[in-house]
């Protein structure tokens, strides 16, 4: 097999022989993977280890995954400040070259994972999410911050997933929208549709436990219906970005037969998208960087 379905990945395949990989020792460091990841019957031994290690030996977590009250989540100890100062190095830039002189007004959201309502109250190891917040923050000082822990909690994130639920994010939406002086959404707006196929989230591959599918939700409205979604791509040519239609309202409906599901909100990881409302009343303009959780949050912005 070339992929593992359940842990979305590509599996190690058959290293190549010859001459050199023999003597410098390659082909069987390879092989070693191959042989693992092509076991015959793996996804069953991988389920019987996790049920061994859960239930006979009684350990908290597995591949650092853990599930409490039914909700699969992984360790997020300790905290990788190597990680942080990247991704701040990164934002740093972006404001030095395009936002400092713009008259923009900048603002930071840390989402927090589902860990963070999970793990200290039920000993898991846990990393200080307080100084994670502080952290963050005083690398961005530019940036103002916008508190999204105490709109949260852990029924507003999936059983077996990551992520966080789009239909549970009317309060957290609220308060950006309220930061940024604009009207929050009114889930009387809205109504929510179901995705037909069940859902089986990153961490139902990677506990492999018997866990219960899910259903993905998207919050359906008249004002999203008449929006248009396009990718931005760099024209060689014309030497600027090129927007190209992509499909109407924000949802990308073929993602939601592919691998992974939750890529239906605003096509998963493209680089860069533009959402054209026709019926907006100002010419204000929202740039967000963003992640999967951003990309179900930013239709209800």
């Amino acid at each position: 097999q070339e992929i593992s379905e359940a842990e979305r990945r590509p599996l190690a395949q058959m290293p190549q022989v010859n001459g050199q990989t023999l003597t410098d020792g390659s082909f069987m460091k390879d092989f070693e993977k191959y042989t693992l990841d092509q076991f015959p019957l793996r996804d069953t031994f991988r389920q019987f280890k996790s049920l061994y290690h859960y239930y006979v030996m009684q350990q908290k977590d597995n591949n650092d995954i853990y599930v409490q009250d039914g909700y699969a989540a992984k360790l997020e100890y300790p905290m990788n400040l190597d990680s942080v100062k990247l991704a701040a190095l990164r934002f740093n830039t972006v404001y030095e070259r395009f936002l400092k002189e713009s008259g923009s007004k900048v603002y930071l959201a840390v989402v927090p994972d589902k860990s963070y309502y999970l793990a200290e109250e039920n000993g898991y190891l846990s990393m200080d999410y307080e100084a994670f917040f502080e952290n963050v923050q005083a690398q961005l000082p530019w940036a103002t911050p916008i508190d999204l822990t105490d709109t949260l909690s852990i029924t507003d994130y999936y059983y077996t997933d990551t992520h966080w639920r789009q239909e549970k994010l009317f309060e957290a939406a609220g308060k950006i929208c309220q930061t940024l002086g604009v009207d929050a959404p009114d889930p009387e707006d809205y109504t929510v549709e179901a995705l037909k196929r069940p859902f089986y989230g990153v961490y139902y591959g990677q506990a492999a436990l018997p866990m219960e599918p899910e259903t993905i939700y998207l919050l359906k409205s008249e004002l999203l219906e008449q929006c248009t979604t396009s990718l931005g791509e760099w024209d060689m040519k014309e030497n600027k970005v090129v927007y190209n239609k992509l499909y109407n309202s924000v949802y990308d409906m073929e993602k939601a037969e592919g691998k992974d599901m939750y890529e239906v909100y605003l096509s998963g990881s493209q680089s860069l998208l533009r959402i054209d409302n026709p019926n907006a009343n100002t010419d204000r303009e929202l740039i967000v960087f963003r992640d999967s959780f951003g990309s179900s949050m930013v239709p209800l912005l």
